[in-house]
């Protein structure tokens, strides 16, 4: 089965009231998705999302003509293309979705098969008082999540520590937590510098009282020393969610840098190599759980991939109501993905990715 066509389409939705996250400083008013889809002459077609895609015209000739299954040879050339220029890990997403589609199987099924569900923690993303985050983390624990992931200004790292105390004040034991210090890298235009060795050392004895499952992102991802003297002190360091090449990903690990490693498959590391990555942390005693905050595509192809692997204590799920919604973060799709009342994430039931393109905002391609 040969590839024939790829081409992208675009939509933006309308975000009233804004969400605001903690990792970019102008407030979102809108939530733009591209939507790549594949085509094949078996009449086969896989969808995929998560980076933009821009600046792609032109390569389209290293993939139409080849054979579909041909995984090897597709990885190879994005990994050259991508080192000129965007993210294009998509394709990839695209391509598996065609190939689960053709063989009539679940991507995580081809990728080893080794969970049809993974425990979800809540990934919020706004930055709320302290009160108003533990009031969100008992709303979040009533939706059956048995984790939640909190944000931290690096300007305000005390709030951080008060909103740990009232989370636990309000939930107790019932949620694991975690924190994200956004500091390995920058939206266009930021230029703080990330805090210090000695900040990052002191917010994480502080948070380590409250039980915190990990601590994501506390440096600057090439300070690998840095990183390692934050290790051991109570609680896991997280982070490597947007490395660019699988070099960058490896020394972290062989470095022992990190406790959770997590390259996003559709921004960092790809489907494929991404199990590379899962069996060298494994095999340094580190753990593969990834980042997942692109969209409903990028979520689906990371949980994909993570259960097909398996061993992730938890997988992220975007999600920080009412600026951050299923729907919201979804819409590019037919179905938002959902967690259950038992806290976990399922892998959906159709062959290759299992979901379709929401076609109220896309051309729908002629099969």
């Amino acid at each position: 089965m040969k590839i024939t066509n790829i081409r992208f389409e675009r939509a933006t939705l309308k975000l009233d009231p804004p969400f605001c996250p903690n990792w970019d400083p102008t407030p979102r008013g809108t939530f733009g998705a591209t939507l790549t889809i594949l085509e094949t002459d078996g009449g086969v077609i896989g969808y995929g999302a998560g980076d933009d895609m821009t600046g792609f015209d032109g390569y389209e000739k290293y993939f139409i003509g080849k054979d579909l299954f041909d995984i090897q040879e597709h990885v190879r050339a994005l990994e050259t293309i991508t080192f000129h220029a965007g993210r294009y890990w998509p394709i990839e997403v695209a391509i598996w979705d065609a190939i689960g589609k053709a063989k009539n199987e679940t991507v995580a099924s081809l990728f080893g098969g080794a969970e049809d569900s993974i425990p979800a923690y809540a990934s919020t993303g706004a930055i709320m008082s302290a009160p108003e985050r533990a009031k969100s983390a008992v709303a979040i624990r009533n939706a059956g999540f048995k984790a939640m992931k909190i944000r931290v200004p690096q300007t305000q790292l005390d709030l951080g520590i008060e909103t740990l105390k009232l989370i636990r004040e309000a939930v107790g034991s019932d949620l694991e937590i975690m924190v994200d210090l956004n500091q390995a890298w920058r939206m266009p235009g930021d230029t703080r510098k990330s805090i210090s060795v000695e900040t990052a050392m002191k917010f994480v004895d502080a948070a380590v009282d409250y039980g915190v499952y990990w601590i994501e992102e506390p440096l600057p991802m090439e300070d690998v020393e840095g990183l390692k003297k934050l290790r051991g002190r109570g609680t896991r360091i997280a982070g490597g969610e947007m490395v660019r090449t699988i070099h960058e990903i490896n020394t972290l690990i062989e470095s022992d840098a990190l406790d959770i490693i997590q390259a996003d498959v559709v921004l960092a590391a790809g489907m494929e190599k991404s199990r590379e990555i899962a069996r060298r942390a494994n095999a340094r005693g580190h753990v593969f759980t990834p980042h997942t905050w692109s969209n409903g595509y990028g979520l689906a192809a990371n949980l994909q991939v993570t259960a097909g692997i398996g061993g992730a204590p938890f997988i992220e799920f975007p999600f920080d109501p009412p600026t951050w919604t299923n729907e919201r973060r979804d819409f590019l799709m037919a179905k938002p993905l959902t967690v259950e009342s038992d806290g976990l994430l399922h892998v959906p039931a159709g062959p290759g990715l299992g979901i379709e393109p929401n076609w109220s905002y896309f051309k729908q391609p002629v099969a």
